[in-house]
């Protein structure tokens, strides 16, 4: 299992288009995706799920891998935070 945590530094924090590019990434990959924000987890591949979480800027979110391509899906949606949140 892969994991990382970020704070998010994106003025609007998780918002539409942010989340429809977040979860366009993480369908491109088998792994099951996660994304955790205070007591809440969701399933990254699901846009509704994702939007709905209410992730401001300055709050951390904690993303979590479990699959075949973990590694290397981790790597590129951290990159996708880093550059976008």
């Amino acid at each position: 299992m892969e994991k990382f945590s970020y704070k998010i530094q994106e003025e609007h924090g998780i918002h539409a288009r942010c989340a429809g590019k977040l979860v366009d990434t993480a369908q491109g990959f088998n792994s099951n995706i996660t994304i955790e924000h205070n007591t809440r987890v969701e399933n990254l591949k699901r846009l509704f799920a994702v939007s709905c979480m209410g992730v401001k800027k300055g709050d951390v979110v904690t993303v979590k891998f479990d699959g075949e391509d973990e590694a290397e899906a981790s790597q590129v949606i951290e990159s996708y935070f880093k550059e976008n949140l």
